[in-house]
């Protein structure tokens, strides 16, 4: 006689736990993935060197390197390197491609901050 009761609670109880399951959801994926990491653009990518020393002033140090050019540019504060490369054709001159900041004591820094630094040293 007690059997009979286990056999109605049984399935009861395993509809009563199914009701609770929740159903496993597919993780998200985002709208868009970048395809590739871009370093931040700043202010001065894209200018020419003549452009970057009516802006900047006179580089505290110039290197040629192949086609391209370092213009590096000091203040109390910051050091930042602008480099320039020509055009992937080859003609016409040299732009800001890339540029690097930090402070004096090598700890990277703010671009826009030491761009803002170098321009009030002129």
């Amino acid at each position: 006689m007690h059997q009979m009761p286990m056999r109605r609670f049984i399935p009861a109880l395993t509809l009563l736990l199914a009701a609770c399951a929740t159903t496993p959801q597919a993780p998200e994926t985002p709208a868009s993935a970048p395809t590739a990491i871009q370093p931040p653009r700043s202010e001065i990518v894209g200018l020419t060197a003549p452009e970057l020393v009516a802006r900047l002033g006179n580089p505290a140090l110039q290197v040629r390197e192949g086609a391209g050019l370092k213009l590096q540019f000091r203040s109390r504060y910051c050091v930042l390197d602008a480099y320039l490369y020509p055009a992937e054709s080859g003609q016409g001159l040299t732009r800001v491609t890339y540029t690097d900041a930090r402070q004096p004591s090598g700890a990277d820094m703010d671009q826009a901050a030491c761009i803002s630094a170098i321009e009030a040293t002129r």
